[in-house]
């Protein structure tokens, strides 16, 4: 990590009252289960992994976003129960839809060659949207028991993502630091 540069991602952070479950789920895991490193982040959908940039180019990048968000539409996103990336991250499951893969790709696609960013995906792994309730300081024990706890457990709620985020980093926890509409809808 280069001290001379912030950290951003790109995500999409869900409205306020699956905003509040999602974090309250968080805190249950860290009260049961002793991980706490979700709680570094807000409740959100990764769609660019964290990226380093120079701050005095920041403004570039702001606006940069802002002309990105105009050319996507408002995307519905829906929750339906728990996964997982075994041993140690426990989520929301956000199934596939054609319009929030289309987004991905065109984030994706637009930082790679309006922003230079090449680290668009999780070692390369394919686009697996979520939202993470127990991180990978979660340990194995600990996973296998919350694990037997949530696979089955129901959720679901859905919500329209009509905004893309900047999180940034303040050298302890992410923090949304800007938020870009989105055109309203694909028709």
């Amino acid at each position: 990590m280069n001290p001379n540069k912030n950290r951003y991602f790109i995500g999409i952070v869900p409205p306020q009252l699956i905003y509040e479950q999602a974090f309250q789920l968080k805190e249950y895991f860290r009260d049961r289960y002793q991980s706490k490193g979700a709680l570094n982040a807000p409740p959100h959908i990764t769609l660019h992994m964290p990226f380093e940039w120079k701050p005095d180019k920041e403004e570039i990048l702001v606006a940069s976003l802002v002309n990105l968000a105009k050319t996507l539409f408002v995307v519905r996103i829906a929750l339906t129960g728990f996964g997982c990336f075994a041993p140690r991250v426990i989520f929301i499951s956000v199934p596939m839809s054609n319009d929030l893969s289309s987004l991905h790709q065109k984030v994706r696609l637009f930082c790679r060659n309006e922003l230079g960013l090449l680290n668009t995906d999780y070692k390369d792994l394919p686009f697996h949207p979520h939202l993470t309730l127990a991180f990978r300081d979660l340990k194995k024990p600990a996973f296998a028991k919350a694990w037997e706890e949530f696979k089955d457990k129901p959720y679901s709620e859905n919500f329209l993502a009509d905004r893309l985020c900047l999180l940034k980093h303040d050298g302890k926890n992410w923090q949304v630091f800007r938020e870009f509409a989105l055109s309203v809808f694909n028709h």
